[in-house]
């Protein structure tokens, strides 16, 4: 567990997280970067070991992805998320955001509606509108603290034509994973309404007991021909600049559209690095991953008996998966952009803004706690000094 408590410095190494965030959030102060959604933890040895090797081998050719990377996917799936797959079902992208970009030209046309659920991950709007596409929005319902699906909504949603369902699952940035029941209604209502199931299960190996993930596509025969599942160990092991992910689908006709969409731009494999770190990740990773779930159990309850004992009128939600918080802070009475300057230039944090990920997060900040507990306890700190005293009518 002291392997999650070391410090790691970041800066110059061409972090997003840590060497953009002045420029993102136009601050001359030093910020503390809770924002973007990677950790601050050294991957599993067996990924470090396997860099290494290739690296001192010296060449960097042309490489492709052969079996057992794919065997070493099916094999993970299987053992953790009881997710039984075909080797001929998964196809390799640099990404779940390209996947979603290429789900949408290969499975859609200009001008059809596509489903989402907010507050969600900002580029599935980014994604529908960049290929213009029509965002249908069917917003979850927050009870008590806890988001839920309106089923009767997604309904007349999906009625109106809709061609496609982007699921977030978990969800980001809400925490929840979805139950059995509410992905059989979920199946239910696309094969009713003969929507394509994309969905997004980069978070799906994050999930916190005793909620259990179970991947869409596994609910029964007939969905599975209807679902993309995109996933990912770059949110799982800390890979994400490393480029590499999964889309995987029984059905055989949108394996060869989405293959051609890769004939159209060209694309051809994953870089070198990113094959043998997915392969060693998913066949030697598990063991670390168990740690690192306690040790995020840790940071999320930190912030929940700190936000109720130091900012009572600003709450999180419990997440069930993910190592983000969504952070409540309508109590504060502040606008989305007071908030943001109050964080920014009194507290000299970035957190995520809860606008960014649709009207439904007006208020909200989503803050990342995949780093050492004594950043997370800078950073709430951080957090109580712009919004100690900050509090609506």
């Amino acid at each position: 567990m002291n392997f999650f408590q070391e410090y790691i410095n970041r800066k110059n190494t061409y972090s997003v997280k840590w060497d953009k965030v002045a420029e993102l959030y136009k601050s001359e102060k030093e910020l503390l970067p809770m924002w973007v959604a990677d950790m601050d933890f050294h991957p599993p040895e067996a990924v470090t070991k396997t860099i290494r090797e290739r690296a001192e081998h010296g060449l960097y050719g042309y490489t492709y992805v052969d079996d057992r990377v794919k065997e070493a996917v099916r094999d993970w799936f299987s053992s953790r998320q009881n997710w039984t797959m075909e080797l001929d079902w998964i196809q390799f992208s640099p990404g779940v955001v390209p996947s979603i970009a290429k789900s949408i030209q290969a499975l859609t046309e200009p001008d059809d509606g596509i489903l989402l659920q907010s507050p969600v991950y900002p580029p599935f709007f980014s994604m529908i509108k960049e290929n213009d596409r029509r965002v249908v929005d069917s917003p979850l319902v927050e009870k008590n603290g806890r988001y839920e699906i309106d089923f009767q909504d997604l309904e007349e949603k999906m009625s109106q034509g809709v061609r496609m369902f982007l699921l977030c699952s978990p969800h980001n940035p809400v925490g929840r994973v979805w139950t059995k029941e509410e992905l059989e209604k979920i199946a239910s209502l696309c094969i009713r309404w003969d929507v394509i199931l994309v969905t997004d299960e980069i978070h799906g190996d994050l999930v916190f007991e005793p909620n259990v993930q179970i991947p869409a596509a596994s609910i029964s025969p007939q969905i599975s021909q209807q679902t993309i599942t995109l996933a990912a160990p770059s949110k799982t092991f800390n890979l994400a600049g490393l480029q590499s992910s999964v889309l995987i689908t029984e059905n055989e006709e949108y394996r060869k559209k989405l293959e051609q969409i890769d004939k159209k731009n060209g694309a051809f494999t994953l870089n070198t690095f990113g094959i043998l770190a997915m392969q060693a990740a998913y066949e030697e990773g598990e063991a670390w991953l168990e740690e690192l779930l306690e040790y995020l159990q840790g940071n999320i309850r930190l912030v929940d008996s700190f936000l109720q004992a130091e900012l009572p009128h600003v709450k999180a939600v419990q997440p069930e998966a993910t190592y983000l918080v969504w952070i409540d802070c309508r109590g504060t009475g502040l606008s989305n952009a007071e908030l943001s300057k109050a964080l920014v230039e009194e507290g000299r944090i970035a957190l995520n803004p809860g606008h960014t990920f649709g009207e439904a997060g007006d208020g909200f900040m989503r803050m990342n706690v995949a780093c050492p507990r004594d950043t997370v306890k800078e950073g709430l700190n951080r957090l109580k000094k712009a919004l100690k005293d900050k509090k609506g009518s």
